[in-house]
């Protein structure tokens, strides 16, 4: 394995690795790859899911898949390997096993972006209503999606080609931090002004129509950002072991405490891996509109949305 997830021969510890059984790594890869296909495939069919936020969540899915397949991927190589079906070659292996720590990679930089784009999208759908279908087209949609895709692939090269280079994981570092904040930032702020505003259309006089109206909207949008907060957290809960992983190699790669925690990394990739199970779960639990859609592709209740 690359310098990513092994560790040093070098380094005196007395924490041995622990190992995850491959059954487990391949059960839940093959599991999230049909729950985010699925999530997919039904924002793909529906009409109805056809607008921004979603397609930020397909994007989601899509970096969600990648992580769990390649990690699945490896594990199978390894286990191959070991029973003596591969050969081990040198370089080509060494350059696969880039390939694949380069989509891990990009998948980290790829999930954390994609909440980015999702919790921006649901600040201007709050705070800009009237304006939003204005500012949030279609076409500026596929723009960021194609950013956030062109950038992630490059900064996951970077980062594997250039590993042992303290200022790329630093970038890399300063990127996650920066993001997680602003992310945070804003769901607050939302969630700050949603006390203020409901107070506010509290006082108004009288229960008209429009006040009505008004409470219903924002009550929506208010589920949604905390949908995707609950989203957001699911996130930080099963990448966070897998970052800590990460800083720990350029902060005190040859720390024997340090490498006691690093000896859990199959642990931190299995519930890396989990993210993709938990967050299609919260779909369907969370958002009547797609669990809907759900429903019709698995039961087949619409000729149009069988499977």
């Amino acid at each position: 394995l690359s310098p990513i997830s092994s560790l040093p021969s070098s380094t005196h510890t007395s924490c041995p690795e622990v190992k995850v059984p491959f059954p487990v790594f391949f059960t839940v890869g093959i599991v999230s790859l049909a729950e985010n296909l699925l999530v997919v495939v039904a924002v793909m069919r529906s009409r109805n899911l056809h607008s921004p936020m979603y397609c930020f969540m397909c994007s989601l899915a899509a970096f969600n898949t990648i992580a769990s397949v390649t990690k699945t991927w490896e594990n199978l190589m390894i286990v191959l390997a070991d029973a003596g079906h591969l050969e081990r070659r040198g370089p080509p292996e060494t350059d696969l096993d880039d390939v694949m720590d380069s989509l891990l990679c990009m998948s980290f930089v790829g999930s954390i972006s994609s909440f980015l784009a999702i919790a921006v999208d649901r600040y201007i759908t709050i705070f800009h209503a009237l304006r939003y279908h204005n500012i949030m087209t279609m076409q500026r949609t596929a723009a960021i999606l194609g950013l956030i895709w062109t950038l992630c692939a490059v900064l996951a090269v970077l980062m594997v080609k250039f590993f042992n280079f303290k200022f790329i994981m630093i970038c890399f570092i300063v990127f996650f931090v920066v993001s997680l904040a602003a992310i945070c930032f804003l769901y607050v702020y939302m969630f700050m002004m949603a006390r203020i505003h409901a107070k506010n259309i509290a006082a108004l006089p009288g229960g008209g129509r429009d006040k009505s109206q008004h409470q219903r909207r924002w009550g929506s949008n208010m589920r949604g950002a905390l949908t995707l907060t609950i989203l957001f957290g699911a996130f930080v809960v099963c990448w966070a072991p897998f970052f800590v992983h990460l800083v720990i190699i350029t902060v005190c790669p040859m720390n024997p405490y340090c490498e006691c925690y690093r000896s859990l990394f199959e642990l931190h990739v299995v519930l890396m891996m989990s993210h993709a199970l938990i967050d299609p779960a919260i779909y369907a639990f969370r958002m009547a509109e797609l669990r809907h859609t759900f429903r019709k592709m698995l039961f087949c209740s619409d000729w149009k949305f069988c499977l």
